[in-house]
């Protein structure tokens, strides 16, 4: 973010003012929405903290501080989706492809997929449980790649008015727009999003009993590289991608296929629980030859619906694993 910050940086988080820390969240949970970018929400919540340090003495009072950091962190926003294509998932661009023998081919580059997000940087710690679950699906992955769709402005909008029900007075003071202009966006936004289906599919809650067994069976089939088993938890169309890869797979067989085929790699693999984009997730370790060490390999996040995994998205590499606070590897 030198480009932005002109490389300052902020004081240690013990002196940072504590008006603003306790907004870093929600703010990251927002600069999430808007980026879909992991790292680039990191970046951004730094380059707003350093925008609000600066200008905390001038800061006026004639809104709150919580509308004004929001204010700075839409610019930032804003600013950083200049030019660029927007973030997506891998059945966003191409057909499903075959289980076949060919290796993955080239990655493309980062920015092209949305990435995944650990729980405690974006969901509040606690909280009514109505709004937790709002909350949680708000940061769901398909929620978020279906927000790209949208211009900035109109991701702004909505996110402003149906995800943290701020007035379409109040956005619009933050976006120094016509209350007019952001109900008209928000309308054109919700269109948007209606056309994606995200209601088709919708996740079982991940604090639900039944949910939590379904995931542990996946588990154990996983790490026993049980093929039969692992495939006989999931939806007969269930979606796996493969990010950075373009390549996807749809239905149990071709899974299937896979795992049996170039998927074969994963045998022996150690899987550990982490809480990514409102639900349950995994990291994944890959044995690395002899020593029983096991090397980052992919975040792993299934979704559940009626009682069966609907789709599963490895985002591979090790780059999230930091990120998320994972080890950088398993020993025996």
């Amino acid at each position: 973010m030198a480009g932005l910050s002109g490389g300052t940086t902020l004081p240690r988080t013990a002196e940072l003012d504590p008006r603003l820390e306790q907004h870093r969240r929600e703010l990251a949970g927002y600069c999430y929405r808007m980026l879909g970018s992991a790292f680039e929400t990191e970046d951004a919540v730094q380059e707003t903290m350093i925008r609000a340090w600066r200008g905390l003495e001038g800061f006026s009072g004639r809104s709150s501080l919580r509308s004004w950091l929001y204010r700075i962190a839409t610019n930032v926003c804003l600013d950083m989706l200049k030019g660029r294509k927007r973030r997506a998932l891998p059945m966003d661009l191409t057909p499903s492809g075959p289980p076949t023998d060919q290796a993955l081919g080239s990655p493309l580059e980062g920015g092209a997929w949305v990435e995944p997000i650990h729980d405690d940087r974006v969901l509040p710690a606690t909280g009514d449980p109505a709004e937790m679950a709002v909350a949680r699906e708000s940061v769901r992955l398909a929620f978020v790649a279906a927000l790209q769709h949208l211009p900035p402005r109109q991701r702004a909008v909505l996110i402003l008015r149906d995800v943290l029900c701020w007035s379409a007075s109040e956005s619009a003071e933050l976006l120094g727009a016509s209350v007019a202009s952001v109900n008209s966006a928000l309308q054109r936004a919700r269109a948007t999003l209606a056309s994606r289906d995200l209601t088709a599919g919708r996740p079982a809650d991940p604090l639900d009993e039944e949910h939590r067994a379904l995931l542990a069976r996946y588990v154990a089939a996983f790490e026993r590289f049980d093929v039969e088993s692992l495939v006989a938890l999931l939806h007969e169309d269930a979606v796996q991608t493969m990010p950075p890869y373009e390549l996807w797979l749809r239905g149990r067989a071709d899974i299937g296929a896979w795992m049996l085929g170039p998927g074969s790699g994963c045998r022996g693999s150690r899987l550990l629980p982490v809480a990514a984009n409102g639900a349950m997730g995994f990291a994944a370790y890959r044995p690395s030859g002899p020593g029983g060490r096991h090397q980052p390999f992919s975040i792993q996040l299934p979704e559940v619906a009626d009682g069966r995994i609907t789709g599963i998205t490895h985002f591979l590499g090790s780059e999230l694993f930091e990120l998320f606070g994972l080890p950088p590897h398993l020993d025996r």
